[in-house]
């Protein structure tokens, strides 16, 4: 699998990857550990940068979680996370970027939904490499998340700006991390059910 990775990272010429997960391991996909992915990629000639503690999604902020769930517009506004956007806009200027994070679907991903939006809104150009390896405009992707949300693409009564900034917000609702004891409390009780036709 870390070969097509690679084989899409030259393709489309990047020459730096910045690494956004929290938790930059996986037991299923070791090769895609820090220190494995690392060496892979300095095969390649392509520079590894972790920026989980800067952009990762499960921020250890305490202010940007509410109710156990991070939120987005909160995170957006730390010092850190400034930092890290600062340190990729500063990269841009000498190696050519991809963000990498857990998530192949670039609406399923913080990537997209908060770092990608937040170095859109400061002028950088974004593309989504897709599972296939093809390239998505950033634009196309928010396109097809307008789509996915079902939200109305404009009307008398809202630009595209509004419905666009509405769609972040929802998507970033739906998929922002959330800590396990706040999913347990909100897993509803069975008394709640009407348990009617409920068979073994």
């Amino acid at each position: 699998m870390l070969c097509f990775a690679r084989a899409w990272l030259r393709r489309h010429a990047i020459t730096a990857l910045c690494d956004v997960r929290s938790r930059p391991y996986s037991r299923i996909n070791p090769q895609f550990n820090r220190e494995a992915l690392k060496e892979a990629l300095a095969g390649a000639s392509i520079k590894y940068v972790f920026l989980g503690k800067e952009l990762g999604a499960r921020t250890e902020d305490r202010s940007c979680y509410c109710n156990g769930k991070v939120q987005y517009d909160l995170l957006a506004k730390t010092d850190l996370f400034s930092k890290g956007i600062d340190r990729v806009k500063r990269g841009a200027d000498k190696y050519h970027i991809a963000l990498m994070c857990a998530e192949k679907e670039p609406l399923d991903c913080h990537r997209t939904i908060l770092v990608a939006r937040v170095l859109s809104e400061n002028g950088m150009t974004i593309r989504h490499i897709l599972a296939n390896g093809a390239i998505e405009e950033h634009s196309h992707s928010l396109n097809r998340l307008v789509a996915m949300l079902r939200l109305r693409s404009t009307d008398m009564f809202r630009c595209e700006a509004a419905v666009i900034e509405e769609a972040y917000n929802q998507r970033g609702t739906q998929i922002a991390y959330q800590e396990e004891h706040f999913k347990e409390e909100a897993k509803p009780h069975l008394s709640e059910y009407d348990v009617t036709g409920v068979t073994e």
